[in-house]
């Protein structure tokens, strides 16, 4: 923060307490007979029997008024809040995060590190094992995923067993450790509009679905020259790349003539971040014994 930002904090932190105190001695006169008996406010009601009465606050009303103004003022000297002033207690925010997850490691992490010594395929018939994944999964996994992990448009459903990278235990805990970057380059400008049609007609056959057989005959000639690479002759993918498997009707951006056309015109990124360094991998340990349990119902 720039020196002029932190003045303009403090000048306007300290200028609206001061205001308040202003404004809180203007309005508080003192009661007397003769102001209560003649200043009325010229609010009145029922030809003049009901008045308004431009009567003081009532002193212990006014206590909690300087009361939240001292507190504010010991606040501000305690804690951060004027600018680049740390306040006396050299409280933050990060140092308070800090403390918080060395607690709960302390407190948690002999579980985490009981439960990490097992394979993840025993877990898997560990009903308290997997409720404890199935909690990490709802709190870091679930925005994207769906709390039931049957995915959404670009995020896989993680409970059908089809897996871009794998379905072993390891596999899954590698994805989930180290993230992974999908990439799908744009086919648009190579194949031109009449292309991307064939293609799509072809790719909808691998999977058993009706589609011009003119179209799929030429579409198949360009997938074999610019899709096989990574999906295979057949189709069926490669895992090592992340590359899907275009044989079982299963679309991670859906599976309409139009999506599909979209994916080769334009192309996909999909990034599935890294939760090494977050978790740690005595707590992807448990996540991967509940994910891959989903897969295995």
């Amino acid at each position: 923060m720039s020196s002029f930002w932190s003045w303009w904090i403090i000048v306007l932190s300290v200028g609206n307490i001061l205001a308040c105190v202003w404004l809180i001695r203007w309005t508080a006169k003192p009661a007397t007979e003769e102001s209560a008996e003649s200043e009325i406010t010229g609010h009145t009601w029922d030809n003049g029997e009901l008045a308004e009465y431009n009567n003081p606050l009532p002193r212990w009303w006014l206590g909690l008024f300087y009361g939240t103004i001292f507190f504010s003022i010991a606040y501000l000297i305690a804690y951060p809040g004027l600018g680049k002033f740390e306040g006396l207690l050299g409280w933050t925010s990060t140092s308070q995060y800090e403390r918080e997850v060395a607690k709960a490691e302390d407190t948690y992490g002999p579980i985490f590190a009981q439960y990490a010594k097992k394979p993840i395929v025993d877990l898997v018939d560990d009903p308290e094992a997997i409720q404890i994944g199935r909690r990490l999964f709802v709190t870091y996994c679930s925005v994207c995923h769906g709390s039931d992990a049957g995915g959404a448009s670009g995020f896989p459903d993680l409970t059908d067993n089809d897996w871009l990278y794998g379905a072993s235990p390891e596999q899954v805990k590698s994805s989930i450790l180290n993230g992974r970057i999908g990439v799908m380059p744009p086919w648009g400008a190579a194949l031109g509009e009449m292309g991307v049609e064939n293609v799509v007609a072809y790719v909808l056959t691998l999977s058993g679905r009706d589609a011009s057989s003119e179209k799929a005959e030429a579409g198949k000639e360009q997938y074999d020259a610019l899709c096989a690479a990574c999906h295979m002759p057949d189709g069926t993918g490669n895992q090592a790349l992340g590359a899907p498997n275009l044989t079982d009707n299963i679309w991670l951006y859906g599976g309409s003539s139009g999506a599909i056309a979209k994916t080769i015109r334009d192309g996909r990124q999909g990034v599935m971040p890294a939760h090494k360094e977050f978790l740690g991998e005595e707590k992807v340990h448990l996540l991967s014994a509940y994910i891959y349990g989903l897969s295995q119902k």
